[in-house]
């Protein structure tokens, strides 16, 4: 049966090689037509810029670890390779989750419509999953890794290709596992709901380990080293430590140490390898999850209307998309934390600065208002940064619609209604976002000052109208769509990121030279008036943006429908 098992592995290996270069072929074919239209060549340009990015933190980081490495080696201590193991381990994890936008934008699973072997289909979504910025990055850094140890001993060669080859296989399997799983969990909007606020959670909570941390000052050694002892044997347990003690036992020719904690890890790697294995196999099988409700026998009654909103000013069709936004977004867990993260960053700015400014004060003198330059300045700052972190809806604002954005072109309603409704709600949020941010600041620094409010609204006021101006082009530019139950493929494109960026440059430079030229002059009531001028310019600009938005919605009407309605 093994030889039997091993031919039909040798048989079938020309066909999977096949399979993977027609895929190839495939993508390459893609990647040309995509160069013909001018948003793929905008995109071909941001990931360039991006690789550039990614690679100098890669190439940065293989020769800044690798020297750690060859010291850590040449003067026998090898055990602490595990801190650098511990810190690309977190790093490998954790940024594809943080920066989903740089992640893989091609759905793999649209390979299961091909009559793809398993074993194809497998290997394929490995492959996908393992071009992703993160694993280049981290393979880099192990590189660097590995040439540090085998310079400082040529003897480690072997133990060292090994081990690190182990580690890689063990991240990327992990990593892939995650996503899948992850992807799993998503498309249920219970599980969703509940892994959003569970995720949420964890990244504010990592957020308060500094402040904390700071508050505790010198008793912090203190009162952590107890744990210390409990938490070094668990360490060792873990990926990272095995790696670590793996090529420490080596170093000090332990072999027996070092074969086990390498065979700890390739356990590990094989566990993760079963779990990625059971969620495709299940895929490949035809699992299909679905979130729609058996029907219900209509009651025979006749049930009124609902009158939908009115907002004085604005024609039926504005108040209409102004309701359904509000409604969509209301029960949108991101919106939620992003009503919440510039409020969590002014309380870490608050507990840092209670925790420098006097180590000695009691607890409860750290929540009085401490005057200083920076309380003066927090309104302003945090209202700049709620503002950045609403562009990744503002700039995508037909994401969300999908498939839906045909009724735009069907229903006898203007563009310019539809996008004037929901860059209301948008200027809605940042109304509220600013009155809670206002309350916050006061509470936590003390009120600011009548001038820096008034200048931080006239400046706020500018910001947004670029901003919704910039974003309403962008969104029918560029639209790309939002998929909460896929994870990594929701965020905006790369054209609208980088464009976006720019923007803000543009506007935040703008409101800066203002309190420049303020600063120079003497007053902060110069602000206002010169960020209210700036204001003036850009509402005249939104306006005849808007009465013209039509005829790019018209010519752009095929690439819009064809870019929401992607599977």
């Amino acid at each position: 049966m093994a030889r039997l098992s091993a031919a039909a592995a040798r048989a079938a290996w020309p066909e999977i090689r096949g399979q993977f270069a027609a895929v190839a072929r495939l993508r390459w074919c893609i990647f040309i037509n995509s160069l013909r239209t001018l948003r793929g060549r905008l995109e071909v340009a941001s990931w360039i810029l991006m690789g550039c990015a990614f690679a100098a933190v890669g190439l940065g980081g293989m020769f800044g670890l690798g020297a750690v490495a060859f010291y850590l080696v040449a003067h026998g201590q090898a055990e602490w390779l595990s801190a650098m193991f511990w810190g690309i381990f977190l790093y490998w994890q954790l940024f594809p989750v943080m920066a989903t936008a740089f992640a893989e934008s091609f759905d793999s699973t649209n390979f299961l419509r091909f009559p793809l072997r398993y074993r194809s289909y497998f290997f394929i979504r490995l492959a996908y999953g393992s071009l992703d910025p993160a694993t280049l990055v981290g393979s880099l850094w192990l590189l660097g890794i590995f040439a540090g140890i085998s310079i400082a001993s040529p003897g480690m060669l072997p133990w060292a290709a090994l081990v690190l080859a182990a580690f890689a296989a063990f991240n990327i399997l992990l990593n892939r596992a995650l996503f899948a799983w992850i992807e799993r969990w998503l498309a249920r909007r219970k599980s969703r709901e509940i892994l959003g606020i569970v995720f949420f959670l964890l990244i504010i909570s990592v957020q308060f380990i500094g402040p904390l941390m700071a508050r505790m000052g010198g008793h912090a050694h203190h009162s952590l080293l107890p744990y210390a002892t409990y938490v070094l044997p668990g360490e060792r347990l873990l990926p990272p430590g095995l790696a670590g003690a793996a090529l420490g036992h080596a170093t000090h020719a332990h072999f027996a140490g070092a074969f086990g904690a390498l065979a700890l890890l390739c356990g590990y790697a094989a566990a993760c390898l079963w779990i990625l294995d059971l969620r495709l196999r299940a895929q490949f099988h035809g699992e299909t999850l679905s979130e729609t409700v058996a029907p219900v026998t209509a009651r025979e009654k006749n049930t009124p209307a609902r009158v939908g909103w009115n907002l004085p000013g604005f024609s039926s069709p504005v108040a209409a998309m102004f309701e359904k936004e509000f409604r969509y977004l209301s029960r949108s867990s991101p919106m939620i934390f992003t009503l919440l993260m510039p409020i969590v960053i002014l309380l870490l700015f608050r507990l840092g600065g209670a925790a420098g400014a006097g180590r000695a004060a009691p607890p409860s003198a750290h929540f009085h208002p401490v005057p200083s330059a920076f309380s003066h300045y927090a309104f302003p700052i945090s209202v700049a940064y709620a503002l950045l972190i609403l562009t990744n809806l503002i700039y995508n604002s037909l994401g969300a619609d999908g498939s839906g954005v045909q009724m735009y072109y069907v229903v006898p309603v203007r563009f310019r209604d539809v996008l004037l409704g929901k860059n209301l709600v948008h200027a809605a949020i940042v109304a509220f976002e600013t009155m809670l941010l206002w309350i916050a600041a006061s509470l936590m620094f003390g009120p600011p000052p009548l001038g820096i409010v008034l200048a931080t609204l006239a400046g706020l006021l500018f910001a947004a109208t670029v901003n919704f101006a910039v974003g309403d082009c962008l969104s029918l530019l560029s639209p790309k769509k939002m998929d909460f139950a896929v994870f990594g493929r929701q965020r905006a494109s790369g054209t609208t990121a980088f464009a976006g960026l720019a923007a803000q440059t543009v506007v935040f430079g703008l409101v800066a030279a203002t309190f420049a030229v303020a600063h120079f002059f003497g007053g902060l009531w110069l602000v206002a008036v010169l960020n209210l001028a700036l204001a003036a310019v850009a509402l005249a600009g939104y306006s005849i943006l808007l009465n013209r938005i039509d005829n790019l919605a018209r010519s752009r009407r095929e690439a819009i429908i064809s870019e929401l309605l992607r599977a």
